[in-house]
């Protein structure tokens, strides 16, 4: 949990929809290690609901890059 007691689903969450991004737009869009195809919507689901964390720095990299996060800040 980040100091403004914001969690990383919670930041994930929140980005995705100031973008009017779904679910399902998200997770097409971030992409597993090299050569993996993109996550599933009900693994971001898990995410967003602090249930699972993202399961390498190269899905923070993903993230941040997308939802225009510093990467520290997730």
């Amino acid at each position: 949990m980040s100091a403004d007691g914001m969690t990383l689903g919670r930041a994930i969450a929140k980005a995705r929809k100031e973008l009017g991004l779904s679910q399902k737009e998200l997770a097409a869009r971030v992409m597993k290690e090299e050569g993996g195809g993109p996550i599933s919507p009900q693994y971001l689901n898990d995410i967003e609901h602090d249930r699972r964390s993202p399961s390498s720095s190269h899905l923070i990299r993903e993230f941040s890059g997308i939802l225009n996060i510093p990467e520290d800040y997730l």
